[in-house]
């Protein structure tokens, strides 16, 4: 790859100059105004690449995403321009199958619909009216018909029927719901009743859709696309654009504590019921894609049921005979996903690996794999042809577009987003090291200097734990939790990837179940203990420990169980009694899988490494932030920690946002956020004087 200045600037340490001029420290204003490049979509034929980029409206308090496009063709003599009109929020880009048109959808209309614009045309045309938002979608191969998804009352015949339903309740004096089964709320929704469905529209002579769509996912009681995050990703058309395969979970009143989806074949008629393909497998199947011919459907597929985070394995699947055979039952990483090469011989996804996620190349015959993207993290991909574009990020550089051959060679940056204003900003230099963890087994982690660091001079630390659990502090340009925030206030960072964290094989990962305090506070306490040996800038006692989600449970342990580690500490949506975690969270799966059963079935699993139960030993200063809204870790949990805290006579504080969820991700709230938090460390491990 040939380093453009930019990346080169970002790559170099980060002071070059004395501290007197020294440069702009980043913090949470320029990182949640940032513009984020996403969803790289190539043209057939590889000549156009478009692109989606966010940007933030502070003072409104909201984002607008709209689409760029660039003719690779012409390369850095014509930059990426804006194609979509100015102030027209979009999403999900796909270009038509003879590359001059581009869909996408926008609900610049009043309601989420259906649009496409043509390549070098100045506005779009409004291709759908339909009474309900449009969920996703997905144009057939042959671009006469379109695949859609709606949230539509079940029992209803008409998407119409749906829409004035709704408006009878909105317009009823009773709010009450009654519920009979669980979901009764997923992520930050209440259930209403609603299950997201597929349906076919054909377009007419106009390009725009005709009459009401037919639904294709008959009797099918789930959700197509998967709530609350599934996406057009979730179904696939077949070639001869007769038949669709989505992935469903299908579980009545078992849903909140299965992981069990299934591929299922629908026709565009209707007039069969759809077919269960992967019935066999009471795990997760996920992510269909045809080959070319139509003969194979490839898939990722888990193999233990009730399992979030198993192994995604890559899996290819003969629609003739009904056999499934795993591609590459050798590598041990989890597929994100399969995009196929244009001879259909490999498949190309990203992984987690080793605290990276690079883009991997898996031959479809030999399960051989190839790494065509190395270091940093690649987000979001497309191949066409022997030309990939890909999105590529790292500890110190937001995501930017590149497009390369398809084995990755000749690569070069499309886009310069944010370019003026990164050049102004220092960041801190990263490293990752590694040592012996739990059973002297190899655990890696990152360090992140203070923006304009100074050689000699020692530094408070801000240590993060990662949520998930299962999930990893990486090299990326993280949104919510990047540590360049916190460099830019004057800390170095250490970022540890426990047992249970994954890029370093499905053995490692699986290890913190049933062991949440256990081996992951060892690590914590090892690493912490092998970066101030290495790194003698980190000032070991002025730091405070911090996470969210799991990375909040985990403080919560370490106020008990490593009273004395730290000067202070910040729970951001932490587990505080893992008991009741076990009955009000919404995914059952997760707790049940991580405690080993039902809290009546293992009561004991469920307080082997409960917070609640060493609260006496608490002593550090404690921050608790949640939101309202938050259902997968419910707000009564920090409420919880911190009314602990304040009976202990332990200083603490507790921001809560009455209108986020699970994450804080309005630019306002996340600015509050960063400065409370930061605020609050630099309150702890000031020197004094």
């Amino acid at each position: 790859m040939t380093l453009r200045p930019l990346l080169i600037a970002l790559l170099v340490p980060a002071l070059l100059a004395p501290a007197a001029h020294a440069a702009k420290p980043f913090d949470a204003r320029e990182l949640v105004t940032l513009e984020r490049v996403n969803s790289p979509t190539l043209s057939p034929d590889g000549r156009r690449l478009v692109v989606a980029v966010r940007q933030v409206d502070f003072a409104a308090d909201k984002a607008s995403t709209g689409l760029w496009i660039e003719d690779l063709y012409a390369r850095d003599a014509a930059p990426p321009v804006r194609f979509t009109p100015e102030g027209m929020s979009v999403n999900s880009p796909a270009f038509s199958a003879d590359g001059r048109e581009v869909y996408f959808l926008s609900a610049k209309s009043g309601s989420m619909q259906l649009w496409k614009q043509a390549v070098g045309a100045a506005e779009p045309v409004q291709l759908t009216d339909f009474p309900l938002d449009v969920g996703s979608f997905k144009v057939s191969p042959k671009g006469d018909a379109v695949a859609l998804s709606f949230e539509v009352f079940t029992d209803c015949g008409t998407l119409a029927c749906t829409k004035e339903r709704l408006d009878a309740q909105a317009a009823g004096k009773a709010t009450g719901r009654l519920h009979d089964k669980l979901f009764v709320r997923h992520w930050d929704t209440w259930a209403d009743g609603r299950r997201n469905q597929l349906y076919v529209a054909r377009f007419g002579d106009d390009g725009k859709a005709a009459g009401e769509p037919v639904l294709v996912s008959t009797g099918i009681d789930g959700d197509v696309p998967g709530k609350p995050f599934g996406d057009q990703n979730d179904y696939a058309w077949a070639p001869d654009g007769q038949s669709l395969v989505f992935s469903v979970r299908i579980a009545g009143r078992t849903e909140a504590w299965s992981t069990n989806f299934d591929l299922y074949r629908a026709w565009v008629d209707a007039r069969r019921a759809p077919q269960n393909l992967t019935a066999g497998n009471e795990a997760m199947d996920a992510g269909p894609v045809f080959s070319a011919d139509g003969r194979t459907l490839y898939y990722r597929a888990m193999k233990r049921p009730g399992f979030e985070a198993d192994r995604l394995a890559l899996m290819a699947l003969d629609l003739r005979s009904g056999k499934a055979r795993e591609i590459a039952p050798g590598w041990d990483r989890s597929a994100d996903g399969i995009v196929l090469s244009a001879d259909g011989k490999a498949i190309y996804t990203t992984a987690y690996d080793v605290g990276t996620h690079p883009l991997f190349k898996v031959d479809v015959r030999s399960g051989a794999v190839t790494k065509v993207v190395a270091g940093g993290t690649v987000g979001g991909f497309d191949l066409r042809g022997d030309t990939l574009a890909y999105t590529h990020e790292n500890l110190k550089m937001p995501a930017q577009a590149f497009v390369a051959r398809a084995d990755g060679s000749a690569a070069r940056q499309v886009t310069r987003n944010n370019e003026e204003r990164l050049a102004g900003l220092a960041f801190g230099d990263y490293e990752q090291f590694s040592f012996k963890g739990w059973n002297d087994e190899t655990v890696h982690g990152y360090v992140v200097k203070p923006a304009n660091y100074e050689e000699g001079k020692q530094y408070p630390v801000a240590f993060l734990i990662h949520g998930g659990p299962q999930g990893s502090f990486g090299n990326n340009f993280h949104y919510r939790w990047n540590p360049q925030t916190y460099a830019g206030a004057g800390f170095a960072v250490v970022m540890v990837d426990f047992h249970g964290s994954t890029g370093y094989g499905q053995a490692f990962t699986d290890s913190i179940s049933q062991d949440w305090g256990g081996k992951p506070l060892e690590d914590l306490q090892k690493g912490w203990a092998a970066a101030q040996e290495k790194y003698s800038f980190l000032d070991g006692d002025r730091a405070c420990a911090l996470g969210g989600s799991y990375g909040g449970y985990m403080v919560s342990w370490i106020a008990g169980n490593w009273p004395d580690g730290f000067k202070c500490l910040v729970n951001h949506a932490g587990v505080f009694d893992t008991h009741m975690m076990g009955y009000n969270t919404e995914e059952l799966w997760f707790s049940e899988w991580e405690n080993g059963g039902t809290p009546v079935q293992v009561p004991e699993n469920y307080e082997r490494f409960n917070p609640r139960n060493h609260v006496a030993k608490w002593k550090a200063p404690m921050l608790v932030i949640h939101g309202q809204l938050d259902y997968r870790v419910l707000v009564e949990q920090g409420l919880a920690a911190f009314s602990a805290a304040q009976r202990q006579g332990i200083e603490s504080q507790l921001l809560v946002y009455p209108d986020e969820n699970h994450w804080i991700l309005k630019p306002n709230n996340s600015v509050l956020w960063h400065d409370t938090v930061n605020a609050w460390l630099k309150r702890w491990t000031t020197e004094q004087e």
